[in-house]
């Protein structure tokens, strides 16, 4: 009878019972795992406020609607009723009802406040207020999209970039430099990876979809020698001419892959030095103005961010067990703890030091998009979030009730990976999300779309269902959570049109159907990567049947380059490092890739893009009979490489977001997944300089034709 109890609990928790797995069969979860899943979500749920008999009759705390529908709430039978609504604009509407309140259509977009009070004696007199979000239909789209004009740009990692400038590191610097470049080339926008704060106490922790927080930004991305303070400071120039420092920065600029640990050495050796200059401008300069304004608009959750990077400096330089807060002394495990209130007071100066650097980044991010709208690029830059935090950082110590920590997410097992994924990221409560009338959520909307006209929503198939695994479990032994997604998406829409923001969900893998239609209907733009737009008999689909709403892309960070892809580089090196030990499994992957470019090459022969020279049929002497090409064979060619750019430059999609990695003709990938230590991800660097990147005949040629391509698709 109480498991019972528990299945239903969980059932209206939405905890999924089973689910349709990689192979198109319902999976029964067990009993056991969901009842985890629920005991995880209940030690999240804060005290509840006191209501009244009113409130825990008939109306939750938010109620999301769109605008202009017709929209009625039910009320409590046999009272009579007095409304008002408070709008954000400071209009107020009301009157009386019974039964139900029809709410009025004509409300504007925006986050209201709606007040009933029952007509009954005195005495019993009670208030409700609930918050009433007003949502649009649609995400925002920029005037080019629609005009109908196909817009094009580039993908990058920032770390990724090399320049004759930057410190070993890809900066906003090097970002407002190749936005200008970019910008002549008839480039829309940059894609970026996501800028999230990640831990300048542990720099090898660089993956960007792992941060410390989502809110604030990392701070390794600053282009120091940008900084006003640094250049004025004649200690840190000292520092900055010496030999030694030369020599290092030289090394860090040279190496094939990112030394994090020496380049946040430099950094932070160099703005500390130039620190104490910022601190003798007078009140009135300009820049302790604007200093002052973004930490007051950034309020306690940017204070604590600081908190935490100091705190954690402190700690993990006094022992490496101190990763996160969760193994730190437990008297710093609460941020209003005693002992967190007496380390803020006794270092004042550090914490506004790390107030001072978030500053610094996102003056620096604001400046890049800047540049952009000044080069009439029309979108500029589009930023990445990510699908969720590290368990030890900042955003969970800071916001502790959202997240169920004895919880991660990942993905269920497929055909790949037979036991599932497990990203190590504690899933937001969509029951604590809702009680707080979701208001987290629209303030991570809100943090990324700051200084861009686009965010990309990592695995946005979140907003409908995330894949929880119970704490110490393998991710086969998770289950699908689901969201209020209605709501999700309207609201997104409606932050989407006040900041001016194109969204793309990326919505690659197991894509629920129920979701599709929403995220279309609600202006949401899709994910289509080159590799995967096949039809059921394994042809590549015609530019022209991609669709509009949507960008294209050939590759992405998890996927191998193009040259990669074309001599087999990422299942080469997934066998190498132990990711195949399945021998069957490997033959037919590399037999189906080698299916695929023979399909390819037809496909590009079909429409008029195979170059001259390469056989226009299938032919055996241009794929071997054996299992594995052999890689120096059929290298991936200029006219190929071209070729396909040129393909993907003619579809339909209103957005194509290439990789410079693929102009340069790369073959190592940034990231291999479901690996930590067997490969250097989030590492490895362009093999050109963003100067002679620009500079080359090749590739400035490619950059027209694709130019021209999107004119003419």
């Amino acid at each position: 009878m109480e498991n019972k109890c528990l299945d239903d609990l969980a059932t209206e928790a939405g905890i999924a019972s089973e689910y349709i797995n990689a192979y198109g069969k319902p999976q029964a979860i067990p009993a056991e795992i969901r009842h985890r899943i629920l005991e995880a979500m209940d030690t999240n749920i804060p005290v509840e406020r006191p209501v009244s008999h009113l409130e825990a009759s008939f109306l939750p705390n938010v109620k999301v609607v769109i605008q202009g529908q017709i929209v009625t709430l039910p009320l409590k039978e046999g009272h009579h009723y007095q409304w008002q609504i408070h709008t954000e604009q400071g209009e107020v509407f009301h009157g009386h009802c019974q039964h139900q309140l029809p709410l009025p259509s004509d409300l504007p977009l925006g986050y209201h406040t709606l007040s009933l009070v029952p007509k009954v004696e005195p005495e019993n007199h009670s208030q409700y207020s609930m918050q009433l979000i007003v949502a649009p239909e649609r995400c925002y789209e920029p005037d080019a999209i629609t005009r109908g004009e196909k817009l094009w740009g580039a993908c990058v990692q920032l770390y990724t970039l090399r320049s004759e400038t930057n410190w070993g590191i890809g900066d906003f610097g090097d970002l407002k430099y190749m936005l200008q470049e970019l910008a002549q080339r008839g480039g829309a926008f940059i894609g970026l990876n996501p800028l999230h704060a990640i831990y300048p106490a542990m720099p090898e922790n660089a993956s960007p979809y792992s941060p410390s927080s989502r809110h604030w930004l990392n701070i390794i991305y600053i282009a120091v020698d940008q900084v006003e303070d640094f250049n004025d400071s004649a200690e840190a120039q000292a520092w900055w001419h010496s030999t030694e420092t030369q020599s290092k920065l030289q090394q860090a600029r040279q190496t094939e892959w990112v030394d994090y640990t020496t380049v946040i050495t430099l950094k932070m050796a160099a703005l500390r030095l130039a620190y104490p200059q910022f601190t003798l401008r007078l009140d009135d300069d300009p820049q302790q103005i604007a200093f002052q304004q973004f930490v007051n608009k950034g309020g306690e959750n940017l204070y604590f961010q600081a908190v935490y990077d100091a705190l954690h400096h402190k700690l993990y330089g006094e022992s490496h067990i101190y990763w996160g807060w969760p193994v730190w002394p437990e008297e710093y495990r609460e941020p209003e703890s005693d002992a967190v209130k007496a380390f803020c007071h006794s270092h004042p100066q550090e914490i506004a030091f790390f107030l001072w650097l978030q500053w610094l980044a996102d003056t620096q991010l604001a400046e890049c998009f800047t540049t952009s709208q000044t080069n009439h690029m029309p979108i500029g830059i589009y930023r990445d979030l990510a699908v969720g935090v590290a368990q030890g950082g900042s955003e969970t110590w800071c916001n502790r009730s959202i997240y169920c920590t004895k919880a991660s997410v990942g993905a269920p097992p497929d055909i790949l990976g037979p036991r599932g994924q497990n990203w190590g990221l504690p899933p937001m409560n969509p029951h604590v999300l809702q009680a707080q009338a979701y208001q987290p959520f629209i303030e991570l909307l809100r943090s990324n779309m700051r200084h861009c006209g686009a965010l990309r929503i990592d695995h946005v198939m979140s907003l409908l269902r995330l894949w929880w695994i119970p704490q110490g479990e393998t991710a086969d032994k998770g289950v699908y959570v689901h969201y209020p997604v209605d709501d999700l998406l309207a609201i997104l829409a409606l932050e989407s049109q006040r900041n001016h923001c194109l969204v793309i969900g990326e919505d690659l893998g197991i894509v629920p159907e129920e979701i599709i239609d929403k995220l279309r209907d609600r202006g949401v733009y899709s994910y289509k990567v080159f590799y995967f737009e096949r039809n059921e008999q394994g042809e590549y689909r015609s530019p022209d049947e991609y669709p509009v709403q949507a960008m294209a892309t050939i590759t992405t960070h998890d996927l191998p380059t193009l040259r990669g892809f074309w001599q087999n580089e990422d299942l080469t090196l997934g066998e190498s490092i132990g990711l195949y030990p399945d021998k069957t499994l490997l033959a037919d992957l590399y037999s189906e890739r080698k299916r695929c470019k023979q399909a390819l090459l037809t496909s590009l022969n079909r429409h008029g893009y195979l170059p001259e020279g390469l056989p226009k049929t299938d032919t055996p002497s241009l794929f071997q009979d054996s299992v594995s090409l052999a890689k120096t064979e059929h290298p991936m060619s200029h006219a190929i490489n071209q070729g396909i750019h040129r393909y993907i430059a003619r579809s339909a999609c209103a957005l194509l977001g290439l990789q410079p990695e693929d102009w340069l003709d790369m073959e190592r990938p940034v990231n291999i997944p479901g690996t930590t230590e067997e490969y250097p991800n989030w590492r490895r660097k362009l093999t050109s300089t963003l100067e002679n990147m620009f500079a080359d005949t090749h590739i400035n040629h490619l950059l027209q034709t694709i130019g021209e391509c999107r004119k003419q698709g």
